[in-house]
């Protein structure tokens, strides 16, 4: 069986249109980051605390010792509630 050709109803265009102009912005603000220098400080704060947390678990003798199990869980902990509140703090303005 042979297929029968289709012919389209409405001409196809086979031209494109010219582009158009690139618009131009002539009120251009400074870039805005959104985290400030404090930010970062206490990121890197909360990075340090959280490996001072990991070194005082670390260690094969006294597995038991209070350093380990209640100390060292608490200052990781804390070293990641201070990364939440780095991210989640707004800059100040100005």
């Amino acid at each position: 069986m042979a297929q029968k050709q289709f012919k389209p109803t409405t001409p196809v265009k086979t031209t494109l249109a010219p582009a158009k102009p690139a618009v131009k912005q002539t009120d251009s603000k400074p870039m805005a980051f959104i985290f400030d220098k404090g930010n970062y400080r206490l990121l890197i704060i909360s990075i340090a605390v959280v490996a001072f947390g990991f070194i005082l678990m670390s260690g094969t003798t006294d597995i038991y010792s209070s350093t380990k199990i209640v100390i060292a869980p608490i200052v990781v902990l804390g070293g990641f509630a201070l990364g939440f509140f780095a991210i989640f703090k707004k800059p100040t303005l100005g």
